[in-house]
């Protein structure tokens, strides 16, 4: 699959669990999606910092892996929920892997994969495109958009490396997560709209070892835009009536919550989170992953065990977690003060 990054979630806390190297892998040849900029509360350092590395595109062996990933961590519990978002980080194989099962027959390559047609529109970066079938949407998604779509992705020569189409799963990344042809390109769609791709390398792999070289084409189908939340307007720093522990960790209830009982440390819950910092970047959601992130209280950075047990079930709540209660400066994850809406949607 194209490696959409799946790993740009930042653990929750720097050892949450589920959190764990094998989480880390990325997946195929999707267009690698950029992780490090998002950092969930459940994910860990080292895997922002590998997510950087490598971007792709959403590929088939990402998608599976995110998928794989979500289902054991449950979501990621924190912060920056991980974007497996995702998403797929894929490693970058176009769908391939050791081990991996065999992929079906290719999709044909269209006539025109060889190069870019006349009537192809081209942009001041090199990257060209034309419209196969028309959206019936009316908004372009932005670069921090979450989409989803479906697609497929030949080599000049005709060569089929990978396609969400053949899995009969559509891929959802965050669009600042992927290879910049694909960050750039999508922008220029709107839902129900099919594209197709002319991509130089340098907008794709760049000639990394593993991933597809040259120009590649993909034809695009963009299925849905989930927008990236909006920063509140106190993200800055808690407002007069937030309440503040003795710790420096402050929170206000944006939702009262149905349920009496509270989650303790050792409790596992379930959660739809945002995080941002203190000048309104969100680096991480679960809400634009559509998929909650589920965690053990007591793995996760120390503002999100302390904050939580304040809550009860069907609670939204915001957190302004201080450095210290957070990732304490360490290199990779997001710094400084963070500022987290979350809702707890069940303990167990």
């Amino acid at each position: 699959m194209i490696r959409v990054l799946t790993v740009s979630f930042f653990c929750l806390s720097v050892a949450l669990v589920g959190c764990s190297k094998k989480d880390e892998g990325t997946s195929s040849a999707e267009p690698q999606t950029n992780t490090t900029s998002e950092n969930n509360p459940t994910e860990t350092a080292e895997k922002v910092e590998k997510a950087e590395e490598s971007k792709e595109t959403p590929s088939a062996n990402a998608v599976k892996k995110a998928v794989r990933a979500r289902g054991e961590a449950g979501g990621h519990g924190h912060g920056h929920g991980h974007d497996h978002d995702h998403d797929h980080a894929h490693g970058h194989g176009h769908g391939h892997g050791h081990g991996a099962p065999e992929q079906p027959a290719g999709i044909p390559a269209p006539a025109d994969v060889a190069a870019a047609p006349a009537d192809a529109v081209k942009t001041d970066s090199g990257l060209a495109s034309k419209v196969l079938q028309k959206g019936t949407g009316t908004d372009n998604p932005t670069a921090t958009s979450s989409v989803t779509v479906h697609y497929t992705g030949w080599t000049t020569d005709g060569k089929m490396f990978d396609s969400s189409v053949k899995r009969g799963t559509p891929a959802t990344f965050r669009l600042n997560a992927v290879i910049p042809g694909w960050t750039e390109g999508v922008q220029l769609m709107v839902e129900g709209e099919k594209r197709r791709f002319w991509i130089p390398e340098e907008l794709a792999y760049k000639g990394r070892r593993g991933p597809p070289k040259g120009m590649l084409v993909f034809d695009v189908e963009l299925i849905e835009i989930t927008k990236a939340p909006q920063a509140p307007a106190d993200v800055a720093a808690a407002p007069a009536d937030a309440k503040k522990t003795e710790s420096g960790l402050a929170s206000k209830v944006i939702k009262a919550g149905t349920g009496k009982d509270h989650p303790k440390p050792e409790s596992k819950v379930t959660v739809h989170y945002s995080g941002w910092t203190t000048d309104g970047k969100l680096f991480d959601s679960s809400v634009m992953r559509k998929q909650p992130a589920t965690f053990p209280l007591n793995r996760v950075i120390p503002g999100w065990t302390e904050g939580v047990q304040l809550m009860v079930v069907g609670e939204t709540r915001r957190l302004w977690i201080p450095e210290e209660l957070a990732y304490k400066g360490r290199p990779g994850a997001p710094a400084g003060m963070l500022v987290f809406d979350v809702e707890l949607i069940s303990i167990q």
